[in-house]
């Protein structure tokens, strides 16, 4: 839209209004307010849960894989096989032998409930989930036979144990005797202690070389599972059925999908709730755009009515309105946008703050997963939001647009 010199002139004057107009004036910055705190509220909100869903998958996948095949009973005695066959599928990048069971740990009296991870020393080594989270010690301490162990850094924290410490791992799986069978009881060093930032993996995990999982279990040489990964996670389902049809009923798939089937589908549902509800923010502040504008022609009937007599056309009058009402949306907007980047840089820091003054704890791992409030903004999402919010602006502005440009002048002027 291109304004002549003197539409430029009328639409700088009437978004800054007179003594006498102050009120107009309160209206506008309230409707850019409005604008400014939906933008940003949108940003942030859609950021956080972006974050929220990224760091999830990220961190369940980095340590599950795309998709587990897993045996019968615990047990998967033909691995070997199974694992060539799953690289040479198509779209396949990795097939590691995991063990996964859990078992009970004790130190100085406390008892905990824990999830023992078997892998091999390299796969161990070569995971970024683990190898870059270390808190203390050293996952290079990890060697079959060693008798030490990486364990969570919550589940340190629940038993009081160190780099160091003697942990007991109780096995239910123990030899059989004539009186029943007797549990193993095994005592491990803790060779380091890692972070993950999911409070159920730092709460629960222990990380040990498969060989010695395998003699803590009394499980020979087999394993109870395969970790896959996939070049696209959201393929894996169509990638892996090959691998499924060739299978038969020897092994079952589960893929990141069916395994954190609630916690996704809750974060999906959510992020579509919310985006509704913040959009009525938005659908508000346009609302107020309106009204501002409409106590504006009206506080100017007689001005524009004389502008009419002087040669404006209603083109004039219309371009003038409606640039006033999306500069008030446009000017909302990039507030918007600068208040939800500053919030999310400083968002660890808003909660603490928020936390102290409110001495409520706003992000408890135990509840969020996460130890941390995530970020992740999407440009797509960003662009939609600022196309959105200048749309609503600027139909708000067509209704007092069109109410003056259609102000006759004999009509106005007749009684003035």
């Amino acid at each position: 839209m291109i304004l002549s010199r003197y539409e430029r002139m009328i639409a700088r004057r009437y978004l800054l209004p007179g003594r006498g107009e102050r009120f107009i004036v309160l209206v506008a910055g309230f409707s850019l307010g409005a604008v400014m705190l939906g933008v940003a509220a949108l940003v942030i909100v859609m950021s956080v849960m972006n974050g929220f869903r990224a760091e999830l998958f990220d961190k369940i996948v980095g340590l599950n894989g795309h998709a587990v095949v897993q045996g019968y009973n615990g047990r998967l005695p033909d691995w070997r096989r199974v694992a060539d066959d799953a690289r040479r599928t198509p779209g396949v990048t990795s097939a590691l032998p995991m063990i996964e069971q859990p078992l009970a740990a004790t130190f100085n009296g406390r008892a905990e409930p824990i999830l023992v991870r078997g892998m091999r020393v390299a796969d161990i080594r070569a995971n970024p989930e683990l190898n870059t989270k270390v808190l203390a010690g050293s996952l290079s301490l990890l060697r079959p036979g060693s008798n030490k162990v990486a364990i969570g850094s919550r589940l340190a924290e629940a038993l009081g144990a160190q780099v160091g410490s003697e942990i007991s791992l109780f096995s239910p799986q123990g030899q059989t005797t004539p009186f029943g069978t007797v549990p193993r009881i095994v005592s491990y060093q803790v060779g380091a202690i890692f972070e993950i930032g999911l409070w159920d993996f730092d709460k629960l995990y222990v990380i040990m070389p498969i060989e010695d999982t395998q003699t803590l279990l009394l499980m020979g040489d087999t394993v109870s599972s395969i970790k896959v990964d996939t070049v696209d996670p959201d393929r894996v389902g169509a990638i892996l059925q090959p691998l499924r049809d060739r299978l038969g009923g020897a092994a079952v798939i589960q893929d990141w999908r069916s395994m954190n089937t609630q916690i996704f589908e809750a974060l999906a549902v959510e992020r579509v709730a919310m985006f509704v509800v913040l959009c009525i923010i938005i659908l508000v502040a346009a609302f107020n755009i309106a009204s501002s504008l409409i106590m504006l022609v009206r506080a100017k009937t007689r001005d524009i009515a004389i502008l009419r007599t002087m040669g404006a056309s209603r083109g004039a009058m219309l371009r003038i309105f409606i640039t006033v009402g999306t500069t008030i949306g446009v000017l909302g907007t990039a507030a918007g946008l600068a208040l939800g980047a500053v919030f999310l840089f400083f968002r660890q820091a808003v909660v603490g703050f928020v936390q102290l003054v409110t001495g409520q704890n706003l992000w408890d791992p135990s509840i969020r997963y996460l130890t941390e409030l995530p970020s992740k903004t999407d440009p797509v999402e960003v662009t939609a939001i600022v196309v959105m919010a200048l749309l609503l602006t600027f139909l708000a502005t067509l209704y007092p647009a069109f109410k003056a440009a259609n102000t006759d002048p004999v009509q106005v002027l007749r009684y003035e």
